[in-house]
């Protein structure tokens, strides 16, 4: 039986092809729908979209078959292509979003697709019993040519991603599917052994309207279905783009260490008046050298998982005008059209690096300025009276001799104020050696002896007795208890009791007590107790204390402080013990 495609009724045709065109369409709006992490969705609508192309493909067939001469028959194998076309489209669709190179996407999903338009039109020409058939295989291969091709062109247009090209490719696919149909009409030459009678003819036109009209209600369902998810994906789409558009943080993205998008924020940031300054460009164009490497790490190692907590990295830039930029940058890795690709949100710190810098610097200023105040008033002292002396000395009044002991006394003292400030500026090396802690705080009591009994205050020393043995400077150590003893006695003017407790704690640990009946501390001071120029007294200026805390802590000791108010201060002194001693009792 001949064909000619330019007999027959010209309005089947063109009916065909507005629905092909329209199914292609439905299709390519269900498949492009943004992907979204849930698999089980993109699934969904990939399905939707390979039966719409099946079923659209299948009506234009049997719509455009009613305008030529062939017999139309209805049997399992008009479903069975149905089916294979519609697998067959699935697969090649979800082909689209692996992860292959582009071209290698495009030529394979091509086939799969072609394929099954091809397999729908052929299977569905050869349905019924056929007495005779010829082929012409020229043309047969010309029609699968043309539906590969077309398919081909038009699934490149749309991961192309625009929006205009999406009509475009449904046109080109459509157009392709009815040429290809049209040739392979003129391809097969079939002669039927069935007898179609009127009574089956009309039969057969019943189903036939039947089903096309089930064909086409299921096309515009799922027409309308992708136009409602396509309107409400367009105002959350506009809802984000507010959103990205309105942020006073940079949003953008890269692909390949380009920059690919920058909303407004980033381009007022970069001082960039077009987006096409930035936009394609290497990102570590504006980015300062020191930072290249790194930021090239950053950018190709994993993302943390979504409830892991991402840390900002810190980056130095240089806007298209020069201005030195510092930003925090936090990143996440995507895949947009099947590759990847990095967003970054960056922060303008700039502002916050200056006052951090004024900060710091306003206090190194505060702190010389304590600084060198508690160095005058710690200095003056024993200056003027260096002074006084050596203006007697001047006169020949009297006996010089009797002015040189306290003239060396107050250098000593001079030199030791000295040694307290360069211990705080940096780390001094000391020949450490076995020291009992007995001695040194007999040594220390003996000392401040005569200034507890001026003040009205008894002493009371107990300890252990055997040697209390620690590793250190005899000197340091003796400081730190002359400092903590003499403040237990400045805070008890009216006089009172200062308890010293010397003893080993578990056998490891020398552990001294200093327990004045001073008024006590309120937390907030005790918590402020070693702090830098802090104290309590109103000539004080908190050195003592902060070398006391600087000594205990180079021998790797602890010091705690335990007060409270109207009973009294304790503290806790405790040195790691160079021998390990069976426990004895204290003694007074």
């Amino acid at each position: 039986m001949n064909h000619d495609p330019t007999i027959g009724k010209f309005y089947y045709m063109l009916l065909s092809l507005l629905i092909v065109v329209f199914a292609c369409y439905t299709m390519f709006s269900m498949v492009g729908q943004p992907r979204t992490k849930q698999r089980f969705s993109l699934k969904n609508w990939i399905v939707g979209g390979s039966l719409v192309l099946g079923l659209g493909l299948w009506t234009m067939h049997v719509v455009s078959m009613l305008g030529s001469d062939y017999l139309i028959v209805l049997d399992m194998k008009m479903l069975y292509a149905l089916v294979g076309c519609s697998a067959l489209t699935y697969f090649g669709i979800m082909n689209l979003w692996s992860k292959c190179a582009l071209n290698v996407r495009l030529l394979t999903s091509s086939i799969f697709i072609s394929v099954g338009a091809a397999a729908l039109h052929y299977v569905t020409m050869l349905s019924g019993e056929i007495r005779d058939c010829e082929v012409d295989y020229p043309l047969m291969i010309l029609s699968f040519v043309i539906i590969y091709f077309g398919t081909f062109f038009s699934l490149y247009l749309f991961m192309l991603k625009r929006q205009t090209y999406k009509m475009i490719s449904s046109v080109v696919l459509g157009a392709s599917a009815m040429a290809m149909h049209q040739v392979g009409l003129i391809a097969l030459k079939i002669e039927h052994a069935e007898i179609v009678t009127t009574d089956r003819l009309n039969n057969y036109l019943l189903l036939l309207a039947f089903l096309l009209g089930i064909a086409t209600l299921l096309i515009f369902s799922f027409t309308f279905t992708t136009w409602y998810a396509a309107r409400k994906y367009n105002v959350m789409n506009a809802q984000y783009k507010m959103l990205v558009e309105n942020s006073l943080d940079m949003i953008a993205m890269i692909k390949n260490n380009k920059w690919t998008f920058i909303n407004k924020a980033g381009l007022r940031m970069f001082e960039v008046k077009q987006a096409d300054e930035m936009i394609g460009k290497s990102v570590r164009q504006l980015l300062h050298v020191k930072h290249h490497e790194q930021l090239n790490r950053w950018l190709h190692e994993e993302s943390e998982p979504n409830d892991a907590q991402q840390k900002p990295m810190e980056l130095e830039w240089q806007t298209v005008k020069g201005t030195r930029l510092y930003t925090e940058v936090v990143r996440s890795s995507m895949s947009l059209s099947g590759e990847p690709i990095v967003q970054v949100i960056i922060r303008d710190i700039s502002e916050r690096k200056k006052n951090e810098e004024l900060l710091i610097n306003s206090e190194k200023l505060y702190i010389a300025g304590q600084l060198a105040a508690g160095i005058a008033h710690e200095i003056r002292n024993p200056l003027t009276s260096l002074k006084g002396f050596l203006q007697l000395i001047t006169t020949g009044r009297a006996d010089n001799r009797n002015y040189y002991d306290i003239m060396k006394s107050e250098l000593v003292r001079i030199e030791s104020i000295v040694s307290e400030l360069l211990m705080l500026s940096k780390p001094q090396v000391y020949d450490l050696a076995e020291q009992d802690v007995r001695k040194m705080l007999s040594e220390t009591v003996v000392l401040l002896e005569t200034e507890a009994i001026l003040h009205n205050i008894e002493m009371v020393l107990q300890m252990d007795q055997q040697p209390l043995w620690i590793m250190g400077v005899e000197n340091q150590i003796k400081q730190v208890f002359i400092n903590v003893i003499k403040n237990a006695i400045e805070v008890m003017p009216h006089g009172g009791k200062i308890t010293i407790v010397a003893g080993l704690e578990e056998g490891r640990t020398v552990t001294v007590s200093i327990q004045d009946e001073g008024p006590g501390m309120e937390k907030e001071q005790l918590s402020k107790i070693g702090q830098p120029f802090y104290t309590t007294k109103e000539k004080g200026t908190g050195l003592g204390m902060m070398v006391t805390y600087k000594i205990v802590d180079n021998h790797h000791g602890q010091i705690n402080a335990y007060s409270q108010t109207g009973e009294g201060t304790t503290f806790y002194i405790r040195f790691p013990s160079s021998r390990t001693q069976p426990i004895l009792p204290a003694i007074s």
